[in-house]
C-alpha cells in the first residue's frame, strides 16, 4: 500500500506542526495548561494549553489531549497530536529518559539492532513505560520481525489504549501477513482515538474498496 511509509512515520511519532505557534511569555503549569485546555470561548488560549500540556502533561492528562484531538481549531488538533506524543515520552525517570532519547538518536541514524538494545534496556528498567515498547515494536516491523513486533505492540495496549500510533502499527503488520479485514479493524480503532489520521484513513478507504470489490467478485 502506497501510504505504508506515511504510516510507518506515524509509528515512529513524526508528527510535524503545520502552524507556527504563539506561545505566551511564561510557559505555563500544568494545572494552568489544564484550564485554558477547557476554554471554549478562546482558541489562543486552548492553543496555548494544549502545547503546555506538551511539556508538563503527565499520562493522567492523556484523556484531555485525546479530547482535544476534536477540538474545532486545525492548529489545537495539531498541537493535540505533537503533545500526546511528547506525553508518551516521558517515563518519569532522568535516567530512562536519557536512554530513551539515545535509543531516538539510534533510529534517527539508521542503527537499528544498536537502537533495539537500547529500548530492551529502557524496558528491562522500566517495564510499565508504554513507548519504549512502541519504539521497539516499530523496530521489530523495520526489520520484518512480525510476531515480536505484535508482541511489543500488545505490551503498549496493556499500558496505553489512546495510543493510535501502535494501533495504526497492528494495522501496518495485519497488511504484512495478509490479513486485510484485520488490518482495517485496527486502523478502524486509530481513526476512533484520532480521526485527524489522514494516511490511515486513506487506508481505511482503499482497504474497504478492496474488500467490497473481493466480496463482489465472489458472490
Amino acid at each position: 500500500m502506497r501510504c505504508a511509509a506515511a504510516l510507518l512515520g506515524l509509528l515512529l511519532g513524526l508528527t510535524v506542526l503545520p502552524f507556527p505557534v504563539a506561545l505566551g511569555a511564561e510557559p505555563l503549569t500544568r494545572e494552568e495548561a489544564l484550564t485554558a485546555l477547557q476554554d471554549k470561548a478562546d482558541v489562543a488560549r486552548r492553543r496555548e494549553g494544549v502545547a503546555g500540556l506538551g511539556r508538563t502533561g503527565l499520562m493522567s492528562d492523556v484523556p484531555a489531549l485525546v479530547q482535544a484531538l476534536r477540538d474545532p481549531d486545525a492548529m489545537v488538533r495539531a498541537l493535540a497530536e505533537q503533545s500526546l506524543w511528547q506525553v508518551w515520552g516521558r517515563s518519569g525517570d532522568a535516567e530512562v529518559d536519557a536512554l530513551f532519547q539515545r535509543g531516538l538518536e539510534q533510529m534517527q541514524g539508521r542503527e537499528i539492532d544498536a537502537a533495539i538494545q537500547t529500548f530492551t534496556e529502557v524496558i528491562r528498567r522500566k517495564p510499565e513505560f508504554a513507548e519504549g515498547w512502541n519504539k521497539r515494536a516499530t523496530l521489530y516491523y523495520v526489520q520484518g520481525d512480525l510476531e515480536k513486533s505484535l508482541a511489543d505492540c500488545d505490551e503498549v495496549m496493556k499500558r496505553n489504549p489512546a495510543h493510535f500510533g501502535a494501533l495504526s502499527g497492528y494495522g501496518l503488520i495485519y497488511l504484512q501477513l495478509g490479513q486485510p479485514e484485520q488490518a482495517l479493524r485496527y486502523f478502524e480503532r486509530a481513526l476512533a482515538v484520532d480521526p485527524n489520521l489522514d494516511q490511515v484513513q486513506a487506508a481505511v478507504d482503499a482497504l474497504r474498496e478492496a474488500l467490497g470489490r473481493q466480496q463482489r467478485d465472489t458472490t
